[in-house]
């Protein structure tokens, strides 16, 4: 079975000048020959540190930013040959949930507006048809279709990432980038949206490409998950697997610094000192556990 998203040899680089008195550029390398697969309806995690990478893949997948280098297939079709006026017809199959729900959202538009944005840009019905599918995906995500009227301010964190939600689905994509989508809100309301996010998954047959820092969440959430480390895929297995035997010392020392639920339950911590990193390809140690070892 063909993937829905395969990712093969990604690269992106970032330059930078170093003023005129050195006259040179630096180049530094984000994403480093980062390679995956998402299968349709699956729920494929990305995880790492700040830095580490991985809001960069996501946006190259979607060329949300160009990549350098690489490959990005989304149903066998190729994303990085298609053309400006092709990708804007094909991004309403995959779609993005961006971290911050508070600058997400323009402050000077209507929410209900921002929700038919895409309706209007890919000419999606007519505008009677268009506020009957606003007001649709307001009652989809669990808001009143009344609140399309309001404006962001007048809205909770947990609210206005669901209006990112909404709009995110107003053109029924099978692919959703969601960009740590709860990181930025209050831990009592994380597992509404996460609770949100896989009824949504479940109803609409989505298939999620979950960027997150959070091991716990990722654990209830992924199916698979890959771990980054200075822009390098250091793992890729299973949950099951890389929280049961992780091979990568950086993933064993990502896992060892999740808090403990038992207060004084004794713990054998990890530690990793970056020179310890070798820019290794990843191979395969058991049926579908990969890992950058030796």
């Amino acid at each position: 079975m063909m993937p829905l998203l395969d990712v093969r040899g990604l690269v992106k680089d970032f330059h930078a000048g170093r003023g005129w008195l050195r006259g040179s550029s630096r180049t530094t390398r984000a994403v480093d020959d980062v390679t995956f697969s998402i299968a349709e309806g699956e729920t494929f995690g990305l995880v790492g540190e700040s830095g580490s990478g991985k809001t960069t893949t996501g946006r190259c997948v979607l060329r949300l930013i160009e990549p350098t280098a690489g490959e990005v297939r989304f149903k066998q079709i190729d994303v990085r040959a298609l053309s400006a006026s092709d990708l804007r017809a094909a991004r309403r199959h995959f779609q993005i949930v961006f971290q911050d729900p508070y600058s997400s959202l323009n402050p000077r538009m209507r929410v209900g507006a921002m929700v038919e944005e895409p309706l209007i840009i890919h000419r999606r019905g007519t505008a009677a048809e268009r506020r009957e599918r606003v007001a649709d995906l307001f009652r989809l995500v669990g808001l009143e279709p009344e609140a399309a009227r309001r404006y962001p301010h007048e809205f909770s964190g947990g609210q206005r990432q669901r209006i990112g939600l909404a709009r995110a689905l107003a053109l029924e994509p099978s692919l959703i980038v969601a960009d740590e989508p709860v990181s930025a809100l209050d831990v009592s309301v994380q597992a509404q949206i996460v609770n949100l996010l896989l009824e949504l998954q479940q109803r609409l047959g989505l298939t999620y490409l979950f960027i997150a820092h959070d091991l716990r969440l990722v654990r209830e959430v992924c199916t698979r998950v890959a771990v980054m480390y200075r822009g390098r895929i250091v793992e890729l297995a299973t949950v099951e697997r890389i929280f049961a035997t992780p091979a990568h010392r950086y993933t064993q020392a990502l896992l060892t610094a999740i808090p403990q639920l038992v207060p004084g339950a004794p713990r054998q911590r990890v530690a990793y000192d970056p020179a310890e990193f070798r820019r290794l390809p990843l191979r395969e140690i058991q049926d579908g556990h990969f890992a950058a070892v030796e």
